[in-house]
């Protein structure tokens, strides 16, 4: 999952057209487990590098269709847009790496947690980098959230690390992106192509070791792997269109739709062991999420 959600803070108002197009992301975000369960038996940073070698083709008939490529050209001119954008998209991939891994090893429950955590996460990291001021409801929902890591870091013996992990590189990711001076679709292409040469390099490598799975297992695989570009980059150009329709306390209510999505096919589909640990730390960030969402709804009345 990627997604900027600077822009539609001032709306006052949401279009029909915008929740259906926000709406549709998150779903395609919330079944794509199925996706990478498919393709649990291939290494992860192989997935990765078509992932991103496959969405450029995608993202960029997108931005040619919308006639946006000049802003593309012009970012690639400005060494600081590419330093910025460098360090965003080394972030996703950190994200996108742990994603595919939990999911194809088992740990479908530990990504649901991560994204469940992030909204608080990034509450704290507004607080802590931009001194923002949090109210009683954000502090307490941050404290629920930080009690869950606990307890799951004492009951396993060591911190969740593929929640914390993804925690921690999608909200560092949306707080460097919000700088990024581009838009969003046009700063997701930018990041593949950033990407592109090094993923590129490295597919071919795996292919002339007779280790990639492109050609070499048929063709379930290789549908499977071109199509990373579509399930990655589609979901993303209909998010990016639909939130600038959408107020940013109407986003923050729905980002819970992939997280939900990802912890039902985790316990009902998958039939991963949801613990006692779990089945207390879950509850917690729940309870967190409702009070983080009670107070953005306020703070949305009031303006």
């Amino acid at each position: 999952m990627t997604s900027d959600i600077s822009t539609p803070a001032a709306r006052s108002d949401d279009g029909t057209r915008g929740f259906l197009y926000v709406l549709t992301a998150y779903l395609l975000w919330g079944v794509l487990p199925f996706y990478m369960k498919a393709l649990g038996h291939i290494p992860a940073m192989e997935v990765i590098a078509h992932r991103i070698v496959w969405s450029v083709p995608v993202a960029g008939a997108v931005l040619l269709s919308l006639g946006r490529l000049g802003d593309l050209k012009v970012a690639l001119r400005t060494p600081r847009t590419l330093a910025m954008a460098s360090m965003t998209a080394i972030l996703v991939t950190i994200n996108w790496g742990t994603y595919v891994w939990a999911i194809g090893n088992g740990h479908s429950l530990d990504a649901a947690l991560g994204y469940f955590i992030n909204p608080l996460f990034s509450i704290a990291l507004g607080a802590i980098l931009l001194k923002e001021k949090l109210g009683k409801a954000q502090i307490a929902a941050i404290v629920l959230a930080a009690v869950a890591v606990v307890i799951l870091a004492v009951d396993a013996g060591s911190l969740p690390w593929v929640a914390v992990a993804l925690t921690l590189s999608w909200g560092f990711y949306g707080f460097f992106r919000k700088t990024l001076p581009i838009g969003p679709n046009q700063g997701f292409l930018l990041e593949v192509l950033l990407l592109s040469l090094p993923a590129l390099a490295y597919i071919v490598y795996l292919e002339a070791q007779g280790e990639g799975h492109l050609f070499r297992t048929g063709t379930y695989d290789t549908s499977l792997l071109v199509g990373c570009g579509l399930v990655t980059a589609l979901p993303l150009m209909i998010f990016a269109n639909g939130a600038k329709l959408l107020r940013l306390s109407t986003i923050g209510i729905m980002q819970y739709i992939v997280p939900t999505m990802i912890f039902l096919i985790a316990v009902f589909v998958f039939q991963e062991p949801l613990g006692t640990a779990r089945t207390i730390a879950f509850p917690l960030i729940w309870a967190g999420l409702v009070l983080y969402s009670w107070s953005i709804l306020r703070q949305s009345r009031k303006r």
